[in-house]
């Protein structure tokens, strides 16, 4: 599975957990969103004003801020608050978000591709998302 948009991942560390569906991207689907496509602009669903052009980190942490997140630290599995991680290029462009599952797993959406769970934030870093930028969280009972 490893390949050079997806370095780290492999087949032992994650498994493939639902068939590919065009109706929402990673960033929905790490706000436990499964009916929008988040992405600025007139076409798509975006949960704070932005300018259809908005790529920076900043934008991504409102979006998130805006449907309950609060930033905290990378840590453990805090029971009782979703969590997700988000992911930057090295010119500070959002690229990818992940929700950590009840497990203490994560879930990622690939594009348009499968929805996946993998071990570690970290699994799906180093290629096209880049690194790991930072980590939200939000009571469970808020969930969309």
């Amino acid at each position: 599975m490893p390949d050079h948009h997806f370095p780290w991942l492999t087949a032992a560390n994650s498994r493939i957990t639902s068939p590919a569906d065009h109706r929402y991207n990673c960033l929905a689907w790490a706000a436990n969103d499964s009916t929008h496509w988040w992405q600025p602009g007139p076409k798509f669903h975006w949960p704070t004003p932005a300018d259809p052009d908005a790529d920076r980190i900043e934008d991504l942490i409102a979006a998130f801020a805006a449907v309950g997140f609060v930033p905290c630290g990378p840590g453990d599995l805090e029971p009782g608050f979703e969590r997700i991680a988000l992911y930057a290029d090295a010119a500070g462009r959002y690229t990818h978000a992940a929700r950590q599952l009840p497990t203490g797993t994560w879930t990622s959406k690939l594009g348009i591709a499968e929805d996946i769970e993998h071990d570690t934030p970290d699994n799906i870093a180093g290629g096209i998302y880049g690194d790991v930028f930072g980590f939200m969280r939000r009571p469970v009972s808020t969930a969309t």
